[in-house]
């Protein structure tokens, strides 16, 4: 019987870096070491020798209760799996920490599935008060028409437990949050769930779910810290070029056929076209990225800092961060060091959207290093007004009571020449 190969990975202890540009030497997906690039597939149908061969493969797809899987996986049709896409995922699993990865066709199809593979009709999710216009558009039209009802409640503070019901079966959050950055002490917030679940049946435990976009695997692995499902956005940072939308669930093997079961029947499925880039571009050049859009990212945040027409400037790399002690001690990147990450929050003076408007459009006519645009973790700095765009979803008082002010300004920093960003940013201040 011939000998399993062990991956080269596996016999030393290489570094994150250079596992984000090796990734899975050796593959169950797909045999490709005589490639130096991981193949692109672009079959939408796979060739079945038996019938036999085909019922078992749609068998692996047609439940939701996990199966010991430790044959190679049986190809069908790329809605179900196919071997590009499932390559990216056994190296997104392996940079988070999880046990599996599920690619979805976007941040918001990842989103979605982590919900409900977590909840039924009847259910209840307490979600934290400020999230992304689009996921709380997602539990808020969309989550009580299937029967589970939606709480609300400011995860950053002491007093969320009261919104805890015998009903709650779901914690979603984002930290750092989208825009204002402030961070869930992630493990105060599994040590009070813990106590709510030690008094629950297996079945009625609650899930910690969060939305780790804004950090990426690179500043946080909140699986380590106790989250049970973490969601990505690949889009930005770990796609880094803007170029492919995709979005991802981590976790552990317990909620794999759920996942895939979801992603088959929701056809929320990422194609390998988009998958290729983010695993051949995308995850290589993560850290190397991010260690330099966080250099930048400082310079900024300080230059802005002492700006005179800046009111505050909210950077978990700043000293006057005001929660920088739980920043550091939550945002470490894989050799240990503090990863503030590269996204800015701040606000201009005057309390309305006609200086946030007026800034922004001057950005967008003259600035070169500085592209007025939504997304974010791109090798290009993109700027954009939550209150008015992407969080235009949320309650107006909301949004006001709880830090995203008409005169925010959400600020991605890309690999632009820190100096040109900041010339381009105190032109359009003065």
């Amino acid at each position: 019987m011939k000998k399993e190969r062990k991956d080269l990975s596996e016999r030393r202890p290489y570094k994150m870096g250079t596992h984000l540009i090796h990734g899975k030497f050796h593959s169950k997906k797909w045999e490709y070491r005589h490639h130096v690039v991981p193949p692109l597939t672009s079959s939408t149908t796979f060739r079945l020798d038996t019938q036999h061969r085909g019922a078992h493969g749609f068998f692996d797809f047609a439940c939701d209760h996990p199966t010991e899987k430790k044959h190679v996986p049986i190809y069908i049709y790329d809605r179900l799996d196919e071997p590009t896409r499932g390559m990216l995922e056994e190296n997104l699993a392996f940079v988070e920490g999880s046990e599996v990865s599920v690619a979805f066709a976007s941040g918001m199809a990842a989103v979605s599935a982590a919900c409900l593979v977590s909840l039924k009709a009847g259910d209840e999710i307490l979600a934290n008060d400020i999230l992304y216009g689009c996921t709380y558009s997602l539990l808020t039209n969309w989550l009580p028409r299937l029967g589970i009802k939606v709480h609300f409640a400011d995860l950053t503070r002491e007093g969320y437990e009261k919104s805890i019901t015998p009903k709650t079966k779901a914690i979603y959050f984002e930290s750092p949050l989208n825009p204002n950055l402030k961070l869930v002490d992630i493990g105060r917030l599994r040590k009070r769930v813990d106590q709510v679940n030690a008094k629950r049946n297996e079945d009625q435990k609650i899930v910690l779910i969060i939305d780790n976009t804004f950090a990426t695997p690179f500043c946080q692995r909140p699986i380590s810290l106790g989250v049970d499902i973490v969601v990505h956005s690949l889009t930005k940072d770990i796609g880094g070029f803007g170029t492919d939308m995709g979005g991802a669930v981590m976790a552990s093997e317990k909620y794999h056929n759920s996942l895939l079961l979801f992603r088959k029947d929701f056809g929320a499925v990422l194609s390998p076209k988009n998958a290729w880039p983010i695993l051949v571009y995308g995850l290589p050049t993560l850290g190397l990225r991010m260690k330099q859009q966080q250099v930048t990212a400082l310079k900024v945040a300080r230059f802005l800092e002492g700006n005179p027409k800046v009111e505050k400037v909210y950077y978990p790399g700043l000293p006057s961060f005001p929660q920088l002690a739980l920043a550091k001690k939550q945002m470490i990147d894989f050799d240990g060091n503090f990863a503030p990450g590269s996204m800015i929050y701040f606000l201009l003076k005057g309390k309305t959207e006609h200086e946030a408007e007026r800034f922004i459009d001057r950005i967008a006519k003259d600035s070169y290093s500085i592209t007025l645009a939504v997304s974010l973790g791109q090798v290009r700095t993109l700027i954009e007004n939550p209150f008015s765009m992407t969080h235009s979803g949320l309650p107006e008082e909301e949004k006001r009571k709880k830090g995203v002010e008409p005169n925010g300004i959400r600020l991605s920093i890309g690999l632009e020449e820190p100096e040109d960003i900041i010339s381009d940013l105190k032109r359009a201040l003065g």
